[in-house]
């Protein structure tokens, strides 16, 4: 008799990249270069595709810091479209991690996001995360919990929004001397803002 077994959760990792592979300038970057793209419509409903399929949602603390401190005005701000206001509810009540060697508890508690937690250890929490119940995982745009991941053989799908634009340095999103195959699932262009928005699987 056959046995059935769920299926494991997936782990996707989201991303805004530069032409040049960069998906940040630095610390202080205020993704001035992605915000066309980021606030269109086209760009809305294609990440909505995306979260309301996740439970969780596993960022790093630069990321941590610079959503908790834009996305409350923007889920409040009555003139915000409907979209933006629903992924805002979503970021500010989804099970959350945050990867971080120096961010505590209460500092997370201090801000208007509810439902987050602290992570030390990043590969045993998402492999936890794999084998427990829930919808799947999806990784904000944070580079170097991406390539920590990567690394370690944890993601399943990589959806990579290509930006017309060069930053000529900054982070890079993939990690140098990573090797790795995958097949593309599907494309889609955004003709108002020139982005391709890709999706890869693992082979």
């Amino acid at each position: 008799m056959a046995v059935h077994t769920e299926q494991q959760r997936k782990v996707i990792a989201d991303a805004v990249v530069s032409m040049d592979g960069y998906t940040s300038t630095g610390a202080e970057d205020d993704m001035g270069w992605a915000m066309e793209h980021i606030t269109s419509e086209q760009s809305e409903i294609m990440y909505e595709g995306i979260w309301r399929g996740v439970s969780t949602a596993v960022v790093g603390r630069v990321n941590w810091e610079g959503f908790t401190s834009v996305w409350p005005g923007l889920t409040s701000d009555p003139t915000s479209s409907a979209r933006t206001r629903d992924l805002g509810n979503w970021l500010a009540t989804v099970d959350k991690v945050v990867v971080s060697r120096t961010l505590e508890q209460s500092d997370l508690d201090k801000t208007e996001w509810t439902n987050a937690r602290v992570a030390r250890d990043l590969e045993a929490e998402v492999r936890s995360l794999k084998a427990g119940p829930g919808r799947d995982i999806l990784v904000l745009n944070s580079a170097s919990v991406i390539q920590a991941l990567l690394r370690a053989d944890l993601i399943d799908e990589l959806s990579l929004t290509v930006l017309p634009t060069t930053l000529g340095g900054g982070v890079r999103l993939l990690p140098e001397g990573f090797s790795s195959k995958w097949r593309l699932s599907h494309a889609t262009t955004v003709p108002t803002t020139g982005a391709v928005a890709l999706c890869y699987r693992r082979t």
